[in-house]
C-alpha cells in the first residue's frame, strides 16, 4: 500500500499531515513504508511482568470523587458503590490519595506533566492559551480570536498570545476539525491550520507546531524510539504535543474536536447502551459536545470505541496494527458534569462540600465507570490484562466542590484592572481578541517596560474586589519556575505575575459554568490516581505525590530508564512510591 493510499484510507489529505501519524499502521507493509516502529516482534519495550501501559485521564475527577463512589454515599444507590468497576480495579491497585496535578491546573500543562514528568519550568507550557515574548502572531486570525499579524524573518519578536486550543483548527465547529478531505470523525494533526499557528522569527517565521512548542521529550517519544508502538486519544488536535519535539513519538493519534457541534455518530453506543446514531440532546438545538450532559457521553464513547480497537491490535479506525506498548485516552464527561449548568436540562456540580454529586454529575461518573469496565473487559478478552499496567488519573480537578463557594466574577479580574499594562493580544481591552489567561487563576504577562511592582500594588489595593487569595511574582514565582522577562537569558514564557484567588472565585461571567480549573487550590489540583495490575496488592498512599511522577513510573514499568526523560533529569522527578516493589512481584 502506497503511503498516499494509506492516508486516503484514513480519510485525510496526505499532504496536510505533518509530523505525528494519524492512525498508526495499516499492514506490515504500510508500517515499513511510513517508517513506523512497533511492528509485531520489533519492539524490545516491556520486561518482567508489564508489556503494556494504558493511561486514562478522567479530567476533573478528584481523589474524593473516587473515595465517595467506591465507598458509597447514603443518598445514592442505597449507600452502595456507584463506580463498581473502578472499585473492583482498586482491589488490585495503589491508591494515591494526596496527588497534585500541575500548577497551573490547566489541561495543557496537565497533560504535559503526565507525559514528560515536568512542570512549566521544563516544559514551557503554562496554559493552552498563554504568552511567549519570543514569538510572533499567526499569519491569520485563529478560530478563537487571536489576531493575525506580522513576522519579520530573523527580526526582533513582538511577543504574542499562544493559542494551542481549538483555535488552531481549520474549523473547530466540525468534529474532524475541518481537515481537508477528512472523514466525519477523522482529522487529527491534519486539522491543524498552519496559518493559525504562532510563528518563530528566529526560525524564519516558521509556524510552531504543538509538538515543537513543547521544550522536552515525552514518554511516547522514548517508547517509540525504543521500538514500542504508541497511541494517544485526546480532545483537540493541539494535544498532539504529547508526541514530543519533532512530532514523531505517536504512531496513532486521534483527536475528534470536543468544541465542535454535536452530530450523529452511526455505529457508536455508550457503555450503558445509548445509541449515538442520533444526537441525544436536542433541548437547545445543535450545541457543542462540551455544552451538553448527554452529548458529551457520545463524544467520549467515540473515543472509547477507538481505544477498544487499539486494545484489539488495530489502529483507532480499525486497520491492522499491534496493541500499543503505551497508549491511552482522555475522558471529558466528569468535568462537564462538574462544571456545566445546561439551560432547560439541569445543573451539574455537587450538592455539598462533602462531594455529594448532583444527579447530572452522578450520571457522568456512572458513564465513565461503565466505560472503564468495558476497557478492562477488552484487555481481558485480548489476553493482555495481566501484562498491562493501568493508570487512572486526571490532568486537573475542578473548583469549587462546595457549591456555596462559587463566585462568577467577570468584571473585577486582575487582567481587567491592569488593562493597558498587558500586551494587547492578552488584554481584556481587546474586544475582538482571545482574552486574558484567566479562569479560577490569573496568569499575567506585562508589556515590555511595565512595572511589575506597580502592577502588584494595584492588585493588592483591590484585593477584595478580585477575591485575591495569593499573589506570586519575583522570587516567589521564580522559586518554582524560570526567571522570566524580555531580556536575554530570561525565559520568554514565564509570566510576570500569577494570582490565585480565594477558592470558588472564577474570573468569568459565564453563567452556564458553575466551576472551573486552572488554579492552585486543593479542588483544582487534588486528583484521583490509581495504579493497577492484577498482581498488585491493594495499598493506600497518603504521602504527597504529583501527576508528573506518572511519566517516569511508566518508563520504569516498561523496562526503560526514567532519566531518558529530559524533565525528569532536570527536575529530579521520582518514580511513584510503592510501584517498583509491586512490579517486582511474581
Amino acid at each position: 500500500m502506497a503511503a498516499s493510499e494509506y492516508f486516503k484510507a484514513m480519510g485525510c489529505n496526505f499532504m496536510k499531515a505533518k509530523g505525528t501519524l494519524l492512525a498508526g499502521a495499516a499492514t506490515a507493509t504500510a508500517l515499513a513504508i511510513l517508517g513506523v516502529s512497533g511492528a509485531a516482534g520489533a519492539s524490545a519495550v516491556g520486561e518482567k511482568n508489564i508489556k503494556h501501559v494504558l493511561l486514562l485521564s478522567v479530567d476533573g475527577m478528584h481523589a474524593v470523587d473516587f473515595y465517595n463512589c467506591s465507598r458509597g454515599m447514603a443518598a445514592i444507590n442505597g449507600g452502595s458503590s456507584y463506580c463498581p468497576n473502578l472499585t473492583a480495579l482498586s482491589r488490585r491497585a495503589i491508591n494515591y490519595v494526596a496527588t497534585s496535578s500541575s500548577k497551573p491546573s490547566d489541561s495543557f500543562p496537565g497533560l504535559a506533566a503526565l507525559v514528560t514528568g515536568g512542570s512549566p519550568r521544563s516544559t514551557g507550557l503554562y496554559y493552552d492559551v498563554a504568552f511567549d515574548r519570543s514569538l510572533d502572531a499567526p499569519a491569520q486570525t485563529t478560530g478563537t480570536g487571536l489576531a493575525g499579524g506580522s513576522c519579520i524573518p530573523y527580526g526582533l519578536p513582538t511577543g504574542t498570545t499562544t493559542d494551542y486550543d481549538q483555535g488552531i483548527d481549520y474549523d473547530a465547529s466540525q468534529l474532524n476539525g475541518g481537515a481537508p478531505g477528512a472523514k466525519l470523525t477523522e482529522g487529527g494533526v491534519g486539522s491543524i491550520d498552519p496559518k493559525h499557528l504562532v510563528r518563530d522569527p528566529q526560525n524564519g517565521c516558521a509556524p510552531v507546531y504543538p509538538w515543537d512548542f513543547l521544550r522536552v521529550n515525552t514518554i511516547f517519544g522514548v517508547v517509540h524510539a525504543a521500538g514500542g508502538y504508541t497511541a494517544w486519544i485526546d480532545k483537540h488536535p493541539s494535544y498532539s504535543m504529547a508526541g514530543g519535539p519533532g512530532g514523531n513519538g505517536l504512531d496513532d493519534y486521534y483527536s475528534p474536536e470536543v468544541s465542535s457541534n454535536a452530530v450523529p455518530l452511526p455505529g457508536i453506543k455508550t457503555s450503558e447502551g445509548v445509541n449515538c446514531a442520533t444526537v441525544p440532546d436536542l433541548v437547545n438545538g445543535p450545541t457543542a459536545w462540551n455544552s451538553s450532559f448527554a452529548d458529551i457521553q457520545c463524544y467520549d464513547a467515540l473515543k472509547v470505541d477507538a481505544l477498544l480497537k487499539e486494545i484489539s491490535g488495530k489502529t483507532h479506525i480499525g486497520l491492522a496494527a499491534v496493541t500499543p506498548a503505551l497508549f491511552g485516552m482522555n475522558f471529558q464527561s466528569i468535568y462537564i458534569g462538574q462544571s456545566v449548568s445546561e439551560p432547560g436540562v439541569g445543573t451539574g456540580g455537587y450538592q455539598n462540600a462533602a462531594g455529594l454529586p448532583s444527579a447530572r454529575l452522578l450520571k457522568e461518573i456512572e458513564f465513565v465507570d461503565a466505560s472503564i469496565g468495558d476497557i478492562v473487559g477488552a484487555l481481558k478478552s485480548a489476553g493482555i490484562y495481566d501484562q498491562t499496567l493501568l493508570i487512572v488519573t486526571a490532568k486537573h480537578g475542578d473548583s469549587p466542590i462546595d457549591p456555596a463557594a462559587y463566585v462568577a466574577n467577570g468584571s473585577n479580574t486582575p487582567a481587567t484592572l491592569l488593562g493597558n499594562a498587558i500586551p494587547f493580544s492578552e488584554s481584556p481591552l481587546n474586544s475582538t481578541g482571545i482574552g486574558a489567561t484567566e479562569d479560577d487563576v490569573s496568569v499575567l504577562w506585562l508589556k515590555q517596560g511595565a512595572s511589575v511592582t506597580d502592577a502588584v500594588d494595584l492588585l493588592e489595593r483591590n484585593a477584595a474586589a478580585i477575591g485575591l487569595g495569593e499573589i506570586f511574582y519575583g522570587p516567589t514565582l521564580w522559586l518554582n519556575y524560570n526567571r522570566g522577562g524580555w531580556d536575554p537569558g530570561e525565559d520568554p514564557r514565564t509570566p510576570d505575575i500569577i494570582v490565585t484567588p480565594n477558592e470558588g472565585m472564577t474570573y468569568s461571567g459565564n453563567m452556564t459554568m458553575i466551576g472551573d480549573h486552572g488554579g492552585f487550590a486543593h479542588d483544582d489540583t487534588n486528583v484521583v490516581l490509581l495504579v493497577a495490575n492484577p498482581r498488585f496488592s491493594p495499598r493506600g498512599v497518603s504521602a504527597p505525590v504529583t501527576t508528573a511522577q506518572v511519566a517516569p513510573t511508566i518508563l520504569e514499568a516498561l523496562g526503560l530508564e526514567p532519566t531518558a526523560l529530559d524533565a525528569v533529569r532536570s527536575e529530579g522527578t521520582p518514580v511513584l512510591p510503592e510501584v517498583s516493589a509491586q512490579l517486582g512481584k511474581k
